[in-house]
């Protein structure tokens, strides 16, 4: 009797969790996307390049010892990125203030997409600030899709470039007479 895909990645979230945890880092999802197994990884200092390759070796011998997948897959080993899923109570509690993009369960009104700062989370509900329909209540249940949204701040002004020491010019050598 085969296991169904939750149940695999249950099974693989139980297995590398405390691989992950070792290492100083905090497991934030393990996805399956066709031949494709992603682990994402979370610090609180952020996740290095290097740090990113030895827990990859790690995570990977844990599940070769354990092959708690059938077949051939490809092993991701990553951090979720600026503009991250959102899956679970826990994903949403730690975006609290940032901007998301959410895709519900269509509404009366045929509305189907929220974006806006998400205010708060109690229990399975969230409050989401939007500039243009403001306060909205969402039940979990009636999100089909979720991610935050990386907002770019507002670019520097042309010749605005401050050099070292907050200087607009920059002095190479020789006095200023």
């Amino acid at each position: 009797m085969s296991m169904n895909p939750h149940h695999h990645l249950e099974a693989i979230c139980s297995l590398i969790q405390p691989v992950v945890e070792a290492s100083g880092h905090k497991l934030y999802d393990v996805q399956r996307n066709g031949g494709t197994l992603a682990i994402l990884v979370e610090g609180s200092d952020g996740v290095g390049v290097e740090e990113l390759s030895q827990l990859s070796r790690s995570v990977s011998g844990v599940l070769d010892e354990h092959d708690p997948i059938p077949g051939r897959y490809t092993l991701e080993v990553s951090t979720p990125g600026v503009e991250r899923r959102l899956r679970n109570e826990s994903h949403f509690s730690g975006a609290i203030g940032e901007t998301v993009n959410l895709r519900t369960t269509p509404e009366p009104d045929g509305r189907r997409r929220l974006v806006g700062t998400l205010v708060s989370v109690e229990g399975e509900t969230l409050t989401i600030e939007d500039v243009n329909s403001g306060v909205t209540e969402v039940h979990m249940d009636q999100i089909e899709k979720a991610r935050t949204v990386f907002e770019w701040g507002p670019a520097p002004k042309p010749g605005s470039q401050v050099g070292p020491k907050g200087s607009k010019h920059n002095h190479k050598g020789g006095s200023r007479s």
